[in-house]
């Protein structure tokens, strides 16, 4: 199917990127899409705007009746490159004079939310696909490509909302979520059942909520965000057509209640804890079905959802996962269907509670090979058979037990004790206190509690005392909580240069994307101190640097010109570009050959910058070098720029 690269509009929105020719089409009846925004507001971004106050925030509109509007008609209609200039009318939506003040007085500055509770203001780009889609046409191309969407500016912001119709939105939130490998930043589904531009609106609740929640929040999964709760995506189903509560997770509690205040649930955000960077798995397998179980359901009926190329179906059976074991036909049908290696995954009807084989008819299909998909939502394992099926590296008894593995928190397993539940975790100190103000009430407990345990977490973690961490992680904290400047314990454990406890604090789902007041991650934490080995660590997990070209650039020359290689490794280590340039146009190059220093230029050169770049007095990093009578780097710079002409580069 050929994919139209252009398409001829008067629209003031750019083309930020069009449908993808790398990916094989899955449904013929998807349509290819483009993704428009301005790219001029993008730009902005990369101006010496600073980060340290805000958090940045990108919204896909995908269609869907949050974002229509009244057409000349009267009718709410979904109209293309409507959404973001009716934001800009709203106050609540957008405080003008902070964008005028930051970005410019113009069209092209980006939205930003008025001030909140939350420490940082949320600045926000919106960019809309063409078409704009009904939720009941998305397919699985628009899921594989709303998440390359999201690996492609996965860097640039701090979280992401899609904005998207209630119809499919919960299966399109599982999807993403299986597809979205090692998430590091919050990705929210909202959408509403009135527009945001109507006078009474869920849709603008739901948004504003979704985009505060994105930008303040460190929620690194795939979540619903709908009538005030964060639903966990591959746990949230729909549950009304009608009503505001249009969405619901029936077996766990919301991740987040957004009330007065925001109240996040940190306990129960299910964390990656690999030393892995962020991807996305850009393959699906439409050869999946939901078989419905129900009574003098025909022979014919299962036999045709068996039949190939089916690879994989999700039975939905009575109550606790029982089928009717009198029907041998059927049973037969499942056995032969397994051993043929198509994988089945028993799920229950019920809206609550999971399947279980206490009762022999849900015996009988475990021993046909089904396996239990337990408390999992249909939409959730339906599209988690459908990636799981779609990693062609696995096999068929891997593909197996990843169904029966708990991959994003989609489903409930049973864990059983080793005597510690973690609450009594034997933190001598906490209770030494408690016995000294002689506190007997359960709330007195729990406020001392709260007071205490995160000191002791922070000093276990700067003492590298790995026991006590573990004691105390056990009883609850939250791994990514911040001091009174902003600085959770693996900022601490970074600055110290201790490698032990910023590998455990990986391990068990530290995030290194928070920053504290001053703007800094823990990378930056990093490259600051010159911890080599803790910057490939923490790069190879995900982080990436949260600075701007210009301060980048402006810290890169400093270092050149005082002779500082460490500091340019470090930065090269962390990612950085080594031929940014300050405000006058110099890069470290041209401050290396000013000075003479022949160690900073040799790693520039390896890093392999360009040479003919030239400031704003017209000099290039030669010319530096000729005037300062640096000869050698003269020499050293031409013999590369030689080697790499021989080399076509």
């Amino acid at each position: 199917m050929d994919i139209p690269r252009t398409i001829s509009t008067s629209s003031s929105l750019d083309e930020i990127s069009a449908s993808y020719d790398d990916v094989p089409i899955i449904d013929s009846t998807s349509v290819p899409k483009r993704l428009l925004g301005r790219k001029a507001s993008l730009d902005l971004m990369m101006t010496e705007v600073e980060w340290k106050e805000e958090s940045r925030v990108l919204v896909l509109y995908t269609g869907g009746t949050i974002g229509m509007v009244r057409n000349d008609r009267g009718n709410l209609a979904p109209i293309p490159r409507e959404l973001e200039t009716n934001i800009r009318r709203y106050p609540h939506m957008h405080d003008q004079l902070y964008a005028s003040n930051h970005y410019g007085d113009s069209t092209n500055a980006p939205l930003v939310l008025p001030e909140c509770r939350e420490a940082r203001r949320v600045v926000y780009w919106v960019y809309e696909y063409d078409p704009l889609l009904d939720s009941s046409n998305m397919t699985m191309d628009d899921w594989i490509r709303i998440a390359k969407d999201i690996r492609g500016v996965y860097e640039m912001f701090d979280g992401f909302v899609v904005l998207h119709g209630t119809d499919t939105l919960a299966y399109t939130a599982a999807a993403l979520s299986f597809m979205l490998e090692n998430l590091g930043k919050p990705v929210i589904i909202t959408g509403s059942q009135i527009p945001i531009f109507e006078t009474r609106s869920d849709g603008r609740d739901n948004f504003i909520g979704s985009v505060i929640l994105a930008g303040s929040y460190s929620v690194p999964e795939v979540t619903v965000f709908f009538n005030n709760k964060m639903y966990r995506g591959n746990r949230t189903t729909k549950v009304s057509t009608g009503r505001l509560q249009a969405f619901d997770s029936p077996n766990m509690s919301p991740l987040a209640t957004a009330g007065i205040s925001i109240q996040v649930e940190y306990r129960s955000i299910f964390r990656p804890r690999t030393l892995k960077k962020f991807t996305v798995h850009d393959r699906l397998n439409r050869n999946v079905g939901l078989l419905t179980i129900f009574p003098s359901i025909s022979t014919e009926a299962v036999r045709s959802c068996l039949q190939p190329p089916i690879s994989g179906v999700v039975l939905q059976t009575y109550g606790a996962g029982n089928m009717p074991t009198n029907r041998t036909d059927i049973m037969q049908l499942l056995r032969d269907a397994t051993k043929r290696g198509v994988i089945l995954v028993n799920i229950t009807q019920c809206l609550h509670g999971a399947v279980d084989s206490i009762y022999e008819t849900g015996q009988a299909l475990l021993d046909t090979g089904v396996i239990s998909g337990h408390d999992m939502t249909p939409e959730a394992a339906l599209t988690k058979l459908s990636y799981v099926l779609s990693k062609s590296n696995w096999d068929y008894e891997t593909r197996k037990k990843m169904m029966n593995t708990n991959l994003r928190g989609e489903m409930t397993l049973m864990e059983y004790s080793n005597g510690d539940d973690g609450n009594t975790v034997g933190l001598d100190i906490f209770s030494a206190i408690t016995r000294a103000l002689q506190l007997s009430s359960e709330e007195d407990i729990e406020t001392v509690k709260d007071m205490v345990i995160p000191t002791v977490f922070f000093t276990a973690a700067v003492n590298g005392d790995i026991t006590r961490l573990q004691q105390v992680y056990k009883s609850g904290i939250e791994i990514n909580l911040q001091d009174s400047s902003g600085w959770t314990a693996l900022h601490m454990v970074v600055k110290d240069g201790m490698i032990e406890m910023v590998t455990w604090l990986l391990e068990h789902g530290a995030s290194v994307h928070i920053r504290d007041k001053m703007g800094h991650s823990a990378l930056t934490i990093a490259v600051h101190h010159n911890h080599h080995k803790i910057i490939k660590l923490l790069v190879q997990t995900g982080a990436h640097l949260m600075e701007s070209p210009h301060k980048i650039g402006e810290t890169l020359v400093a270092a050149a010109a005082s002779d500082n290689c460490y500091c340019l490794t470090s930065y090269m280590l962390a990612g950085a570009d080594l031929s940014y340039t300050d405000p006058c146009g110099r890069s470290p190059l041209h401050a290396a050959c000013t000075v003479g220093s022949e160690s900073c230029v040799k790693i520039l050169l390896a890093a392999k910058v360009p040479t003919d770049v030239r400031d704003q007095t017209d000099l290039t990093p030669v010319m530096c070098a000729q005037i300062n009578n640096h000869l050698n780097l003269v020499d050293l710079i031409t013999s590369h720029e030689e080697k790499m002409d021989s080399l076509g580069r």
